[in-house]
């Protein structure tokens, strides 16, 4: 395995620690060859760099070698970890931490793999090209599936594209101390979805088929309808359910396709739907 790390000298140190941090993050490893926790610190430090080695540099300080550089710095124990960003210290810690804390504290200071995504997602919000939004905050949510601002930019795109549902479900994921004004903002345009998906005409088509179950013509036009006020999920599922029962309905048929056309790109709904209808043509 290639070795993971820059040896910082008094001669590299501005190079390496202040004009790399403009970069990236830059971990600074203070080690001494006598120190046994520097020992065990160390591969953990390395294995980090090189999972994020996009987007950070592992910077290794002999203090036994580089006494004056130690001094500099002010350390008094080893090991000591110091953060840099942009040519100064954000964080660091002295001793042995766990990978799962060094971890977290990296995440604090770099942007995750999807955080491009994320903002080209937002911007296609602003400017209501909500298709192409959905597709890209999905992607950014599958790199960072735990990122509470990809759960909300995913709910808002899946609500501006008629995913209730699916919104339903991110925001019952974001956690009471993450309910800030963006997310008030996506729970109020769910209920105005909500409202607008329930109109009148609706009710007197549910009831109609509530009298008459098996009346295939209604059942299609009730799907149709919910399907134009963005019930997509209850839409989908009226016809595959014809489907099911008699998969040479051609216009069930017809209507399933234009249904799962009609979604945005990545939407799992899409997925599952498809799967169910490849199962029942082949």
């Amino acid at each position: 395995m290639a070795q993971v790390g820059i040896n910082v000298t008094a001669e590299n140190f501005q190079q390496i620690i202040l004009e790399g941090s403009k970069q990236k993050l830059v971990i600074v490893d203070f080690w001494a060859d006598w120190c046994e926790p520097c020992k065990q610190l160390m591969p953990v430090l390395e294995k980090l760099a090189a999972e994020y080695s996009d987007r950070v540099t592992l910077a290794k300080i002999d203090c036994e070698a580089q006494q004056q550089l130690a001094a500099q710095f002010g350390i008094r124990s080893l090991p000591t970890v110091a953060f840099f960003k942009d040519g100064q210290p954000v964080d660091g810690f002295a001793g042995v931490e766990p990978e799962a804390s060094i971890r977290a504290r990296i995440e604090q200071h770099v942007p995750g793999p999807g955080a491009d995504l994320l903002q080209q997602a937002q911007q296609l919000l602003q400017n209501e090209q909500f298709q192409d939004a959905y597709a890209l905050a999905k992607q950014a949510l599958d790199l960072q599936p735990n990122d509470t601002e990809a759960k909300l930019t995913l709910a808002d795109a899946a609500c501006s594209v008629g995913r209730l549902e699916q919104t339903e479900t991110l925001l019952a994921e974001i956690g009471l101390a993450d309910q800030d004004s963006y997310y008030q903002h996506v729970v109020s345009k769910l209920q105005i979805a909500k409202q607008a998906a329930d109109s009148p005409e609706l009710q007197a088509l549910q009831e109609q088929l509530a009298a008459e179950p098996d009346n295939l013509e209604l059942q299609l036009e009730l799907a149709g309808k919910l399907y134009q006020v963005q019930r997509m999920e209850e839409a989908l599922e009226i016809v595959f359910t014809i489907l099911r029962r008699d998969f040479s309905v051609a216009e069930a048929k017809k209507q399933a396709l234009d249904m799962l056309n009609g979604l945005p790109k990545g939407d799992p709904l899409a997925s599952k739907y498809r799967r169910q209808l490849y199962s029942m043509m082949y």
